[in-house]
C-alpha cells in the first residue's frame, strides 16, 4: 500500500488545485497507477540505462586505487555486484522505504573519502601492480593485496551505514535538517566532483582526441539535440495498425549513446590498426582489445553473495571517513524525494516517509558493504529527472527497473563488456559527469542570498578551504603527526576528504554567523 492519497483533486472534499495538480495530470501513470507488465518491462529497463553511466563509473574509478587497473575481469565482477546490489536497494525503497517511483545506485559522495582512505601509506599499491607485464591477477599476492583493500571499504561503509538506519529510523533526520540548509549542501556536493579532476583528466589524457569526441557526443545529445523527437514505430491493438509515437530519445539516453559511438568507433580503428599496438606509445589505451579477453573469460552466470570477497574489516580512519558521505547523501536523498513526489504526481512526502526511505538506504549501503561494491547506494537524481521526460510516475516501473538490474548484475559476460570500455572513453564521460555533479552543487546556491557579503563569504571560503586544506595535507601530512598512529590515520582522512573539510566549514559558518541562511532544504526541493 502507498503511503500517499492519489485522490482526485476534482473529487468533492479533495484539497484546492494547485499548479502542480495540473502538472501531475499530464502525467501518463501516476504514482500508483500500473501500466501494461509490457510497457513496465520497457520502461523500467529505461530508467535502468539512464542511471548506467554513474553506476558504472564508480567501480572503474575506484578499480585504480584498489590496485586493479591491470584486472578487468575483478573489474568485471564488481560491475556486476554494484549491479546486483542496486536492484535489491532499488526494490526495498519502492516497497518499504519512502514508497515513491525513486531507483537506487552507487553514490559518489562515498567514492571521494573511499579514495582518501586508499590514499593512505599503507594502502597505496604497490609499483609491480601498475606494470601489466608484472600482474598475474590469479597469483595469491595479488589477490590478497586487492582483497585486503576493498575488505577495509566494506567494513567502514558497514559501521557508517549503521549510523544512517538510526538517523533514520529515529527521526532525527527531521530534526538535523533544520542546521542544513543551501550554503552546507552547495560545497558538500560541489565537493564530490571537484577533487576528482585528476582522475577525469588522467583517463581522458589517454587519448584527448577520443574523450573529446566522447565529451563532444554526450553534450550534442543532451544539450543541442534533447529537444528533437525521433517516431518510433509500435503496434496498436484498438485499430489494428502500425502507428508511431514521437519519442525525445536523446534526452534520455545522452551518456550511454555518446558512450556507444565512441566505443564503436574505436572500435573500427583498433582493427584497422589506426591505433598504435605498442603499450608504450601514446594512444594505446584507446584500443578496444587492450584489456584481451575477459569477455571470454568472465562465466556466463555469476551469482554475487555477501562476503565474496573475505571478511570485512573495520578502521576508525574509514569509518570517520564515510560517515562524511553519508551525511552528504542523506541530504540528497531527501532533495530527491521531494522532487520526485512532485514528478510522479503524489504529494509531498511526509516525515515518516522520508524517514523511512532514508532508514532504508542505510539498510542498502549495509547491503551494499556486505556485498563488497566498494560503494553504498542513494537515490538516483538521474531517474528523478527521467521521471520528468517519460511522464511516467508509476512504481511499478521503477519495480521492474530494479528487477532487470538484479537479474543482469547475475549476466557476468554483461559486467565483462562493461569492463572493456577504452579508458579515453571513460575519460571523456566524467569531464561531463563530474561536470554536473559539481553545477548540481553549485545551483543550491540559488537558495541563499548571493548578494549577502556574509553568504558570499561563507560560500566561497568553504569550497576553497575544501579544495586548499586537503592538497596541503597530501603533500605535508608528516607535519599532522602526533604520533598515536590511529588517531593521525584519522586525521588524514578526514583532512584529505574535501567534502568533508568544505561542508564542515559551511555548517559551522551558517549556523554561527548572524545574517539570513537562505530557504529550508524542504522548499529548496519543493
Amino acid at each position: 500500500m502507498s503511503s500517499y492519497n492519489t485522490k482526485d483533486p476534482g473529487e468533492k472534499g479533495s484539497r484546492k488545485i494547485s499548479p502542480d495538480d495540473h502538472e501531475r495530470n499530464k502525467l501518463a501513470y501516476t504514482v500508483t497507477d500500473v501500466p501494461p507488465w509490457y510497457l513496465c518491462i520497457f520502461l523500467g529497463v529505461q530508467h535502468y540505462l539512464t542511471a548506467l553511466g554513474g553506476i558504472i563509473a564508480i567501480p572503474l574509478i575506484l578499480s585504480k586505487d584498489l590496485c586493479l587497473t591491470h584486472d578487468p575481469l575483478t573489474q568485471s565482477n564488481l560491475i556486476s555486484t554494484i549491479f546486483f546490489v542496486s536492484g535489491i536497494c532499488t526494490l526495498l525503497q519502492v516497497l518499504f522505504g519512502v514508497r515513491l517511483p525513486i531507483l537506487q545506485g552507487g553514490t559518489f559522495a562515498f567514492l571521494t573519502p573511499s579514495l582518501a582512505m586508499l590514499s593512505l601509506p599503507r594502502w597505496r599499491c604497490p609499483e609491480w601492480t601498475q606494470n601489466a607485464s608484472l600482474v598475474n591477477a590469479t597469483s595469491p599476492e595479488f589477490i590478497d593485496i586487492w582483497q585486503s583493500r576493498i575488505r577495509e571499504v566494506q567494513g567502514a561503509i558497514m559501521v557508517a551505514s549503521c549510523f544512517q538506519i538510526f538517523i533514520g529510523f529515529s527521526g532525527l533526520i527531521g530534526y538535523l535538517m533544520r542546521f542544513i540548509g543551501p550554503l552546507t549542501i552547495a560545497p558538500t556536493i560541489m565537493l564530490i566532483a571537484l577533487p576528482l579532476f585528476e582522475s577525469a583528466g588522467y583517463d581522458a589524457g589517454a587519448h584527448w582526441g577520443i574523450s573529446a569526441m566522447t565529451t563532444f557526443f554526450i553534450v550534442l545529445f543532451s544539450q543541442y539535440l534533447r529537444d528533437i523527437p525521433l517516431p518510433f514505430p509500435y503496434y496498436s491493438k484498438s485499430n489494428g495498425k502500425w502507428q508511431y509515437s514521437r519519442t525525445y530519445i536523446f534526452q534520455i539516453f545522452p551518456v550511454l549513446f555518446g558512450i556507444s559511438i565512441s566505443w564503436l568507433i574505436c572500435y573500427i580503428l583498433t582493427i584497422t590498426n589506426v591505433f598504435p599496438s605498442n603499450p608504450q606509445t601514446y594512444g594505446y589505451l584507446a584500443r578496444t582489445d587492450v584489456k584481451g579477453n575477459v569477455v571470454s573469460l568472465a562465466p556466463w552466470f555469476r551469482f554475487p553473495y555477501p562476503g565474496q570477497w573475505g571478511m570485512p574489516t573495520v578502521s576508525l580512519e574509514g569509518v570517520f571517513g564515510i560517515l562524511a558521505g553519508v551525511v552528504s547523501s542523506m541530504v540528497e536523498s531527501v532533495g530527491d524525494y521531494y522532487a520526485c513526489a512532485r514528478l510522479s504526481g503524489a504529494p509531498p512526502p511526509p516525515k515518516h516517509a522520508i524517514n523511512r526511505g532514508i532508514g532504508i538506504e542505510g539498510i542498502g549501503c549495509l547491503l551494499a558493504g556486505a556485498w563488497g561494491t566498494g560503494n553504498g547506494t542513494t537515490s538516483y537524481s538521474e531517474n528523478v529527472g527521467a521521471l520528468g521526460i517519460t511522464r511516467v510516475g508509476s512504481r511499478m516501473v521503477i519495480i521492474f527497473g530494479g528487477i532487470a538490474m538484479l537479474l543482469l548484475g547475475m549476466f557476468g559476460k554483461i559486467g565483462a563488456i562493461f569492463a572493456t570500455i577504452p579508458t579515453p572513453v571513460i575519460g571523456g564521460m566524467f569531464l561531463v559527469m563530474f561536470g554536473v555533479i559539481a553545477a548540481v552543487g553549485m545551483s543550491n546556491l540559488q537558495y541563499a542570498d548571493m548578494n549577502s557579503s556574509r553568504n558570499i563569504f561563507i560560500a566561497g571560503f568553504s569550497i576553497f578551504c575544501g579544495l586548499t586544506i586537503p592538497n596541503w595535507v597530501n603533500k605535508n601530512a608528516e607535519l599532522l603527526e602526533t604520533g598515536i598512529i590511529g588517531l593521525d590515520q584519522v586525521i588524514l582522512v578526514l583532512l584529505t576528504t574535501g567534502m568533508f573539510v568544505g561542508g564542515s566549514l559551511g555548517f559551522i559558518l551558517d549556523n554561527t554567523i548572524p545574517g539570513n541562511r537562505g530557504l529550508a532544504l524542504k522548499k529548496t526541493c519543493l
